[in-house]
């Protein structure tokens, strides 16, 4: 007669059951919702149909009303901006660091720890400090700036439109470097000193040594910093909901809290969905984009 436990009893099925609790992990936590919003973004979707189940099909006609509004063409931009100035801010001062910091000098473990510590706060709290920082009454930005004679009058970092956008990639910024940092800083170390104290020899400059040496044995983790980043700053909503919630008048409005804006505030969820599967589809090609890209440096 089989025995179909003693596999497990001897530890053989251990690994399965392990694998098979992940898949369950990924089907049920991120599979479900994934489809169940893409499925939203095809319905009728407000606050009376979400408890009924009661939601009519209406095809692409929320695609063609999110796209169709005068605000969302300016959101997009905003979003680009955000995205694009955070990650490149994000990944110049992280590299700059993580080189500074390969560097051998007393205290650099106690100033890599600081740098760290901003970064497993609490995104809430961060943006808590940094309203405090951007008060156009009270803030420390401004006190700074007047006392150094840099600006005439108090500016409202948070209620300007011309300003409030910037104001959150700034906060968006200090958070990010120090992820950036670490990633690169492990890149860094897989580097050999040897081809650098050889080409040192041959007469390279600092320079010289970083574009030759440094940036071209990055590559794919420049790659996957960028690409990581970019998936995590279309992510970022709680600087948005602690410092300006997308204003004045949508100046600082961005795809993600527009999202939370258009399900949870005016219970368009059917529309509301809609962009969020327009952003999983945007992190899906970045993802996919950076994949391609390394498994062709793997065969080359």
């Amino acid at each position: 007669m089989l025995n179909f436990t003693r596999p497990f009893r001897d530890g053989a099925g251990f690994d399965t059951i392990l694998v098979m609790l992940a898949l369950g992990y990924l089907v049920l936590f991120s599979g479900f919702p994934l489809v169940y919003n893409l499925v939203m973004s095809f319905q009728e979707v407000d606050l009376f149909s979400l408890a009924s189940f009661d939601r009519p099909y209406v095809g692409l006609d929320n695609y063609v009303d999110v796209l169709s509004r005068p605000e969302a063409w300016g959101i997009f931009l905003n979003t680009v901006k955000f995205v694009g100035i955070s990650v490149a801010a994000q990944l110049s001062i992280g590299f700059a660091l993580a080189i500074f910091f390969q560097q051998n000098f007393p205290g650099s473990t106690w100033l890599r720890g600081l740098f760290l510590a901003g970064w497993i706060m609490p995104a809430l709290v961060v943006g808590a400090v940094w309203s405090w920082i951007l008060a156009g009454d009270f803030g420390v930005l401004n006190h700074v700036l007047l006392s150094l004679g840099l600006t005439g009058e108090r500016i409202f970092w948070l209620s300007d439109p011309n300003v409030a956008l910037y104001s959150v990639i700034l906060a968006n910024i200090w958070l990010g470097v120090p992820f950036n940092m670490i990633l690169l800083s492990v890149g860094l170390a897989g580097i050999p000193e040897d081809i650098y104290e050889a080409a040192e020899m041959d007469g390279a400059n600092a320079f010289q040594r970083f574009f030759t040496i440094t940036l071209p044995m990055m590559r794919a983790q420049l790659g996957a910093v960028i690409s990581l980043g970019v998936i995590f700053t279309l992510q970022q909503f709680d600087l948005f909901a602690a410092l300006t919630q997308g204003g004045p008048s949508n100046a600082s409005n961005v795809f993600q809290y527009w999202s939370w804006q258009l399900s949870f505030q005016y219970y368009e969820i059917g529309v509301g969905s809609v962009i969020s599967v327009l952003m999983i589809l945007f992190v899906i090609f970045v993802a996919a984009v950076y994949v391609r890209s390394t498994r062709h440096e793997h065969l080359a």
